[in-house]
């Protein structure tokens, strides 16, 4: 899941205006007394309904922490509910203020009246979700399947409100004469397509059954996450035998060792499919049988027909989808969703995925002949298999170019790359970080700094959270605990946070990661970067609050400075003797990053492709999910050897997060990335004035302005797909 930006879509679904992140409300809120749990509430988060009745509740007033920060000791899971339904109720006060206001409605009393509102939700929302992907527990699990629905109906009781829609819909029709700014502007017209798009032009009728579909569709999503997350953590490969280790470094094997020890298995070594496991034991595991199981393991998550299968669960969603968009005058859910995003309709979509895709297959297939041609080389009696590609393609990885990525964890210790994201956040735009060891963290693995701009002043505060655990879901992200609003002297600093899953340091060693695992770092703090720049009036507007298909571009951009002579003899350094990475060793990473590509284009293709084809179904007949995946890939053309990088059953960014007919948003923010990047290798990697307007058009504007203008001013011309062809070795 790299670079997955988390916007959780149950909140983004609910706040009004898609809000997600939690703004400071201290000039606002007063102490209010805690609302009473009921049993179900108080049994659901562990503890006595006495206690949950007299608790204070943090969420009711300022933290009283540094910028205020969550006070996340403070904060116990019986609060969660209570503040949530206490936020509902605020939020439907100040809607009612908004509808009996006596003064004809007006940009101010109404679409940032509005853009006000529920203050309280988002406050909770912020702690809540980051905390339900990041650490989660069976009682946090237990609240979001009460809490969905109630914000469901909360976010239908906004945007089927025929009295506010009149007002929002009175003020949309004066637009051309209000004298509104580009940001007020582009916050007036998406405050109106929220209210179209969210049912608002139904019928009675109509608006009972988006209620419906909202909820059903939300409950869903939910059983969906849980089942994914329980089935990665509930598979583990116990090896019992030393000898069924062969081929593994070192390294995997002590990373291996202590996650047996950790689970009661001292001893053994244990391996799982979240990806800093399931990755190094594929690529070098000498063991075949082995790899097919927990290859398998993997691939069939979700998938095993009993209590945790989730293929009636997607189908069902992908159903209700379709019928919700076509009760909203839609063709496709497809069609719906990409209205909002830069590509506009599916075809656009497809139209780009068909020109990627038969080099991509063509180069796959090649791949395919040259790994079959080396099995038959070694007297392999057998036919190259899915859990084969890893391990033959980094054999010839090192044949071709005498590279083994596991030659690259002495250079990148987690900690140095962390020094390496910072060194390129100083020379592009003189951004400086204070670690601070005494600010609320809501686990022990998270590390806090201080984020300065180069004027001296506080730009953001920024959370690290790297470390694999079980409570954590898999993949890496960014997500804001506060979004930025306000200009100048109002600006709220926001509080960015990078999720990862890396392995944890060893008696022996700190945690080494490989050249890809520390692009991925880079690829996360690009995120955090475009919330932390962010720099807009709106809450709505900050940071990452853009298109889907544009929120990946500035990560992308990012990864591009990690490849650089200049920033790898910063910080890639030997973790034991402090050696810079060798130049001969940057040549070959170099010449070996076009190597493979063929295999990881398609992997991404096909998911993309699939999740296309499931987002533009014009039924609402539930599918037999396994045929209707089998018969898309058949499609597609996609050969055997390779499976889409994520199957239907634990697709949890279409099914269980935001992506939904979104997937594609990585290659297409990815040719933005390669063409932008082409500006700083054309006038140098660290050119202040080409930085300086990256940030002023790119990083600074969140959803202020249309993207795609935004990024032909920086750029001066539209993208050009070559580069990113180029990039990759398809052209």
């Amino acid at each position: 899941m790299k670079g997955q930006t988390l916007k959780p879509l149950v909140v983004a679904m609910t706040l009004s205006l898609g809000l997600t992140a939690c703004g400071n409300d201290e000039n606002k809120q007063t102490k209010v007394a805690n609302t009473p749990a009921t049993a179900v509430e108080t049994a659901s988060a562990g503890i006595s309904e006495q206690a949950a009745v007299t608790a204070v509740n943090p969420f009711f007033e300022p933290y009283n922490t540094y910028q205020d920060i969550p006070a996340f000791d403070k904060i116990e899971e019986a609060h969660y509910l209570p503040a949530y339904k206490e936020g509902i109720t605020r939020q439907q006060a100040e809607i009612q203020a908004i509808i009996d206001n006596a003064d004809a409605p007006s940009f101010a009393n109404t679409i940032e009246a509005m853009e006000q509102s529920g203050k309280l939700i988002k406050r909770v929302s912020a702690v809540f979700y980051n905390l339900t992907s990041a650490d989660t527990t069976p009682g946090l699990q237990a609240i979001s399947k009460e809490v969905s629905p109630m914000l469901s109906t909360a976010r239908d009781d906004i945007f089927l409100n025929d009295k506010l829609f009149a007002r929002v819909k009175a003020v949309y029709e004066q637009r051309d004469s209000l004298g509104l700014n580009t940001a007020q502007s582009r916050l007036l017209e998406d405050t109106y397509k929220a209210f179209s798009r969210g049912g608002a032009n139904l019928d009675e009728a109509g608006k009972a059954k988006l209620r419906e579909l909202n909820e059903k569709i939300g409950k869903l999503s939910l059983e969906f996450g849980d089942n994914v997350l329980a089935e990665t953590n509930g598979f583990e490969l116990v090896v019992e035998n030393k000898d069924d280790l062969s081929g593994l470094p070192q390294s995997v094997i002590d990373v291996a060792a202590a996650t047996a020890k950790s689970r009661g298995k001292e001893g053994k070594w244990v391996f799982t499919t979240s990806r800093p496991s399931i990755t190094p034991f594929l690529t070098y595991a000498d063991n075949r049988e082995l790899r097919q199981q927990l290859y398998t393991a993997y691939v069939e998550r979700a998938n095993h027909n009993d209590a945790r299968d989730n293929k009636k669960a997607l189908a069902e969603i992908a159903a209700l989808r379709a019928e919700r968009a076509q009760l909203l005058g839609y063709k496709t859910h497809a069609h719906y969703v990409l209205e909002e995003n830069t590509a506009k309709n599916p075809d656009n979509v497809y139209a780009l995925l068909d020109k990627v895709w038969p080099a991509a297959i063509n180069q796959a297939k090649s791949e395919v002949a040259e790994m079959q041609k080396l099995i038959d080389a070694e007297g392999g009696n057998f036919k190259l298999a899915p859990w084969d590609w890893d391990y033959y393609a980094d054999k010839i990885r090192v044949a071709k170019y005498s590279f083994n990525e596991q030659d690259t964890r002495p250079y990148f210790s987690l900690d140095a790359t962390i020094e390496g994201v910072f060194y390129t956040a100083n020379r592009l735009f003189g951004l400086t970080f204070k670690e601070r060891n005494d600010l609320p963290k809501y686990h022990e693995d998270v590390r806090t700094w201080e984020v300065f701009d180069k004027d001296g002043k506080l730009l953001a505060i920024f959370l690290g959270d790297y470390y694999v655990r079980d409570s954590k879901r898999g993949g890496a992200w960014m997500n804001a605990y506060r979004s930025q609003s306000g200009l100048g002297d109002e600006r709220v600093v926001p509080i960015i946070v990078n999720v990862l899953n890396y392995p944890r340091p060893t008696a022996t060693e700190p945690s080494l990661l490989t050249f890809d695992e520390a692009s991925t770092l880079f690829h996360e703090f690009g995120h955090a970067l475009h919330g932390m720049l962010s720099n807009v009036e709106y809450e709505a507007q900050s940071g990452t609050s853009v298109p889907r298909d544009y929120v990946e571009f500035p990560s992308q951009v990012t990864e591009n400075w990690m490849t650089q002579p200049e920033v790898l003899s910063q910080f890639a350094k030997h973790y034991k003797t402090g050696e810079v990475i060798p130049e001969e060793l940057v040549k070959k990473i170099q010449a070996a990053s076009k190597f493979n590509q063929g295999f990881a284009t398609v992997e991404y293709l096909a998911a993309t492709k699939l999740d296309l084809d499931w987002h533009t179904l014009e039924t609402s007949e539930v599918q037999d999910a396994a045929a209707f995946e089998a018969a898309s890939l058949k499609k597609m053309g996609l050969i055997d050897e390779i499976a889409p990088r994520y199957r239907s059953t634990y697709f949890s960014h279409i099914f269980s997060g935001g992506y939904s007919a979104g997937y594609y948003g990585y290659i297409w923010a990815d040719i933005l990335g390669a063409d932008a990047f082409e500006a700083f290798r054309e006038r140098g990697i660290f050119n202040q004035d080409t930085a300086k307007a990256f940030r002023a058009t790119v990083l600074s504007q969140g959803g202020s302005e249309d993207p795609m203008k935004l990024y032909r001013e920086f750029r001066g011309k539209e993208a050009s797909i070559e580069p990113l062809l180029k990039s990759r070795g398809l052209l």
